[in-house]
């Protein structure tokens, strides 16, 4: 069964990545189903208050994306920089963890959309770049106390600082990879078909 593709372009199919799965990443996160064929003003939309919007559920996936990959496990800089927090018209260095429907909202109108795509996109390249990159040895050894404190000094965890800064030192780090460019992004997938079928856009599916 072919797998489909996830954030950073990778193939969800085995239960991890790792060396031999490097080459199953595309750049191709623009074309994924769940956000195509979409409007704006779709995008923004909240069918009910206990769901996300579609605008909220992207910046989520790629801010997780960009804070895992590329500060904790890559230990360089994010992709958003001051450059990118002006064009997405968003300043907050977390990735959405915590907080209230009220915040939701307010992030869901402010956001360019457009350069949302854009971001998301630039991220999922990076995500195939750095994973390209990687040498067998980047592939053992688990997330060390120092480059999740870093992270977290940085803003990454907002109200759930206390929480990460326990939960990740020690995980693997191919797991962590797994977790963040496959699960985490299938599971809010699934939550965007919820949202698009709720607003009478279609399942995406």
């Amino acid at each position: 069964m072919r797998g489909r593709r996830l954030s950073g372009g990778c193939i969800a199919g085995a239960v991890g990545i790792g060396p031999r799965d490097r080459d199953n990443c595309s750049d191709e996160w623009g074309s994924a189903s769940a956000f195509a064929g979409l409007t704006e003003a779709q995008m923004r939309v909240r069918p009910r208050e206990d769901l996300n919007s579609l605008a909220w559920l992207m910046w989520h996936i790629a801010r997780a994306e960009d804070i895992m990959v590329n500060r904790m496990l890559a230990g360089q800089a994010q992709v958003f920089d001051e450059a990118w927090k002006k064009r997405l018209g968003i300043s907050r260095p977390d990735f959405g963890i915590g907080m209230t429907s009220p915040e939701v909202t307010e992030l869901t109108q402010k956001i360019d959309v457009g350069a949302l795509r854009e971001y998301r996109d630039t991220v999922g390249r990076r995500t195939r770049e750095i994973v390209g990159g990687f040498k067998p040895q980047d592939w053992e050894g688990s997330v060390t106390a120092e480059v999740v404190e870093r992270a977290a000094d940085e803003g990454a965890f907002g109200v759930r600082t206390e929480m990460m800064v326990k939960m990740f030192p020690g995980r693997p780090r191919a797991a962590v990879l797994s977790g963040i460019a496959l699960f985490h992004s299938a599971g809010h997938m699934g939550e965007a078909a919820t949202v698009r079928t709720a607003g009478g856009f279609g399942s995406g599916i």
